[in-house]
């Protein structure tokens, strides 16, 4: 049993949250949903006592098909997630083609050998080269999650000190969020001088 403060998370007030929150949604709750739902814990409490949320899901007898991360549902999201991917960098690239010659712009630029390691755009300019990096984050938390893993990856195979640009596309986050997660959720010594987040 789980307890937080006051209250005592037993199996059966965690399968009542679940029952309450597809009952409100339509469907059963991910990670982030479970993180900010009231009527269940966290997700990191989950992780820590139950082993993560698959096994919980088991304790508590739903079916697989309720786990978002297989099946119809993660398919048909990462669908929608290249579809978006797609319509956002094809955005930026119209934008760039009326301030850029097109020869100056290169598209999946690979910075491996393996061509698994891929930014979307590498601008050749006369004040020096730089990369746009495309992402469109749903929501905050997922911004933060992205951008660690962006400098982690770019920090192991980027070592020459070429300008990177983070292009968050998604409108609903401000340009106020994004100075508080630079100066709050991630440290600027994580972000190196020559990268910026915009």
């Amino acid at each position: 049993m789980l307890k937080t403060g006051k209250v005592k998370w037993t199996l059966e007030r965690i399968k009542k949250g679940y029952e309450d929150f597809y009952n409100e949604r339509g469907h059963y709750p991910t990670a982030t949903e479970i993180d900010s739902y009231g009527k269940l814990p966290s997700s990191r409490q989950i992780q820590r006592v139950y082993g993560g949320l698959p096994l919980l899901r088991e304790k508590i007898n739903l079916k697989a098909e309720h786990d978002l991360t297989k099946g119809k549902h993660s398919s048909e999201r990462a669908v929608m997630i290249g579809k978006r991917a797609h319509k956002v960098e094809l955005e930026v690239y119209t934008y760039l083609s009326l301030r850029f010659e097109k020869s100056f712009i290169n598209r999946k630029y690979s910075f491996s050998d393996n061509n698994k390691n891929q930014i979307d755009f590498y601008m050749v300019h006369k004040k020096g080269n730089f990369l746009i990096d495309v992402f469109y984050p749903s929501d905050k938390k997922n911004l933060i999650g992205c951008l660690n893993s962006k400098l982690s990856n770019y920090a192991k195979l980027m070592t020459d000190g070429t300008p990177i640009i983070y292009l968050m596309m998604n409108r609903d986050i401000g340009e106020n969020d994004i100075e508080k997660i630079i100066s709050n959720e991630l440290p600027r010594s994580k972000l190196p001088r020559y990268q910026c987040l915009r």
